[in-house]
């Protein structure tokens, strides 16, 4: 316990002076350009217009952001939202739903609520974007650079400067494998099974992403699903802090994403992939990076673990680990951000963290 608790603080040590740096670093970026490929925990609007459940276009999401609702799932920003500001970004990364053509060097994000590796996934929520349908429209952006710098190898040679944010899986099970009255696939396959067929699929989408340019990508592990609010209502946790059956499985698909890792940088040799460890990152007790509530979330939520509209939330938002019934506060998300960013454990990324990845 002790050694833990030494551990924390020096994180919130760490943290202090990863805030402090991003002061310094803004005037330029260390990378040109940042794009982003994901689902709820990083959509900042691109679900806005679509038919769908999934959304957060409406208070009290955004609370503590200036322009208020966005369609960002936090009370502020998401975690690529920090680590663009860590990166030196003076603005956030736009949505592809509403992108300036003056935007497009600078990067997409792509995310969409929902969204999954598999085509189906989500989908009892309404209309989203696939990851399948996210790589289409990184194609159109390419075709847009293309465009706007000359030729195909101009820009090929600016995406390959890039970081590549990608993370997907989550609603692979939430929504999906952990919904048998919406989705076959818990009948189809054991844990073993469907892990392997989404690493598989998950696999090929990457290489896709690899032929559009990408050279610096960043593939986020599922995180500790088990301990969300809507996982210890629905689920029941026996005794445990989380649902660990569920935690079990994100383990499973997570040691095969590693083991992608390793693939994907033995085959494509002219790029190089990491991994971040999004579960490990988010376990432990919370309390000792000063989080007090962990099993609940900050705002009143519906049917589907949205925030309810306009009801107001907790006042005491950094001492919540959640904002809704999935999905982290804008202070859980700091800390994700900056271990990605900086490893703080050895075990927070594999083979080496994203400030290391955007210097090869």
């Amino acid at each position: 316990m002790l050694a833990e608790l030494k551990i924390w603080l020096l994180l919130l040590s760490f943290l202090v002076v990863s805030s402090n740096v991003q002061l310094h670093i803004q005037a330029v970026p260390q990378v040109p350009c940042f794009f982003i490929f994901g689902d709820s925990l990083v959509d900042n609007g691109n679900n806005n217009g679509l038919p769908t459940k999934a959304v957060s276009n409406y208070p009290p999401y955004g609370i503590d952001l200036p322009q208020g609702p966005t369609g960002r799932f936090s009370n502020g920003l998401t975690m690529v939202d920090i680590l663009a500001q860590i990166l030196g970004f003076d603005k956030y990364i736009p949505p592809f739903a509403n992108l300036a053509s003056s935007d497009i060097l600078l990067g997409v994000n792509y995310a969409s609520a929902a969204a999954g590796i598999r085509e189906e996934s989500g989908s009892h929520l309404g209309v989203r974007i696939s990851l399948n349908k996210q790589l289409v429209n990184h194609r159109i952006t390419f075709s847009r650079i293309t465009e706007s710098l000359g030729s195909k190898d101009s820009a090929t040679q600016h995406l390959n400067k890039c970081l590549y944010y990608v993370g997907m899986g989550s609603n692979d099970y939430i929504n999906n494998y952990y919904m048998p009255q919406n989705y076959s696939t818990s009948q189809n396959y054991n844990s073993e099974q469907y892990a392997e067929a989404l690493i598989t699929q998950y696999g090929n989408q990457i290489k896709t992403l690899h032929s559009y340019g990408a050279r610096k990508v960043a593939i986020f592990g599922v995180g500790p699903i088990g301990c969300t609010p809507f996982a210890i209502t629905s689920h029941g946790t026996n005794g445990s802090l989380c649902v660990d059956t569920i935690n079990l499985d994100a383990q499973l698909f997570n040691k095969k994403l590693v083991s992608l890792v390793d693939q994907l940088n033995k085959e494509l040799t002219d790029a190089k992939f990491i991994y971040v460890d999004i579960l490990g990152i988010g376990s432990g007790d919370p309390s000792l990076a000063g989080f007090k509530v962990a099993n609940v979330g900050c705002c009143p939520v519906d049917e589907i673990g949205r925030c309810i509209c306009s009801k107001t939330p907790c006042q005491n938002r950094s001492e919540y680990t959640f904002w809704d019934s999935f999905h982290p506060t804008e202070a859980a998300n700091k800390i994700s951000a900056a271990r990605s960013y900086q490893n703080f454990l050895k075990t927070d990324t594999y083979p080496m963290d994203i400030s290391h990845l955007i210097k090869l």
